[in-house]
């Protein structure tokens, strides 16, 4: 299963590195990424591969949030399924 990783808010140093290891550390591989800073503002996209996971989804999610803190960033993961779904026109 493939999901999309999205990470936003104020730039600053070490972003991709503790979404990266938080990724990491639950098994998941990351097949693509795009980031770009506007002005001050960090946005981040991933497409991730959860076949390899360690943990489950919910899982995965609450550790999410959790790097989601101690970033200050907001991360949301969802399903490849249901954001496919939810941008069909």
């Amino acid at each position: 299963m493939k999901a999309i990783v999205t990470v936003t808010g104020k730039d600053k140093t070490g972003i991709i590195a503790g979404v990266s290891a938080t990724l990491s550390a639950c098994g998941v591989n990351i097949l693509d990424i795009s980031q770009t800073v506007l002005q001050d503002y960090f946005a981040m996209i991933m497409l991730v591969d959860l076949e390899g996971s360690a943990v489950s989804f919910t899982e995965l999610s609450s550790r999410l949030e959790q790097t989601a803190k101690t970033t200050c960033m907001d991360i949301r993961i969802m399903r490849e399924e249901i954001f496919d779904a939810m941008h069909r026109i």
